[in-house]
């Protein structure tokens, strides 16, 4: 570390202890959430690391740092003031695309779909842990009959015998 990372650091670490608690309570009413008031007041001081020239340009400390500190929060208000309109405004976009898709479910096929779910799980809690689970990583993660066996820490083969034992289960319990 070079003199003048050390100075910089210095400088840095006093305006944190000087200013930090003030800069926090600003923002705070401003924004009425302790939790984004903390957030915002910790990207104006990685601003300000970040933006190393306002501390080593022609005066090396800042002769106004609440000023600094102000504008430099304004700013990233306005960034996040304009990221928020953004975010609403492509979500509200998803939802208008979602509704207008041919393929988006209905609110019925929704819930026979639940309801299908709720009895499939029924069903496998029926059957042991270990068939359970060889059915769910098989069947629904896809995974093939030698990496369920390798979770699971059982033969391919007893694999096997765990989805016929669920298959069959299944095909008893649903008849």
């Amino acid at each position: 570390m070079s003199v003048t990372d050390s100075g910089v650091q210095q400088q840095v670490h006093a305006l944190y202890r000087d200013h930090h608690s003030w800069l926090f309570g600003w923002l705070r009413r401003r924004l009425g959430c302790s939790h984004h008031a903390a957030d915002l007041a910790h990207d104006t001081f990685e601003r300000l690391l970040v933006s190393r020239d306002a501390l080593l340009g022609p005066r090396p400390t800042l002769a106004e740092p609440r000023a600094w500190l102000t504008t430099t929060a304004r700013h990233l208000l306005i960034d996040r003031a304009r990221r928020e309109v953004l975010e609403r405004t492509y979500l509200a976009e998803l939802a208008a695309l979602s509704t207008e898709l041919p393929h988006h479910p209905s609110p019925e096929q929704l819930l026979v779909a639940v309801q299908a779910l709720d009895e499939i799980c029924q069903v496998l809690a029926g059957v042991a842990p270990k068939a359970r689970t060889a059915f769910l990583l098989h069947y629904l993660e896809g995974e093939t009959h030698a990496r369920v066996a390798e979770q699971l820490g059982v033969s391919v083969r007893m694999v096997q015998k765990y989805l016929v034992q669920v298959l069959l289960h299944c095909h008893q319990r649903l008849a």
